[in-house]
């Protein structure tokens, strides 16, 4: 459960990402609501994972999804640039979130030895 809390954080994050460029400074009503309110709900996800999670693989994962999923809507619908070193980098960042979700384990190690070292 712990990655599916980051994945919807991560894409919740590109929604909010989007959101604060189409409020333009939060002067947009209905677009700063809309961004305030995914920035929430995508903290909260967030913040469940790290519950269950090592905090640098969760966050790093989190902020790449972002990062990378923001950077995929602007080359789509914004115009950016998508010109091969852009989609090369791109590509690396996607295979280091892959990456460190196959290495990193379940539970972070430290709430295991909390969890067995506990008084009792």
């Amino acid at each position: 459960m712990a990655w599916f809390y980051v994945l919807i954080g991560g894409l919740l994050e590109i929604g909010w990402a989007y959101g604060m460029k189409e409020s333009e400074g939060f002067t947009r009503p209905l677009p700063s609501a809309v961004t305030i309110f995914l920035l929430i709900v995508s903290f909260y996800f967030f913040a469940k994972s790290m519950t269950m999670l090592e905090t640098g693989v969760a966050y790093a994962v989190y902020t790449g999804i972002g990062t990378a999923g923001t950077a995929i809507i602007g080359m789509m619908f914004l115009g950016e640039s998508a010109d091969p070193m852009r989609l090369l980098f791109l590509a690396l960042l996607i295979g280091g979130i892959i990456g460190l979700k196959v290495i990193s384990p379940e539970e972070p190690q430290n709430k295991k030895q909390t969890d067995e070292g506990g008084a009792g």
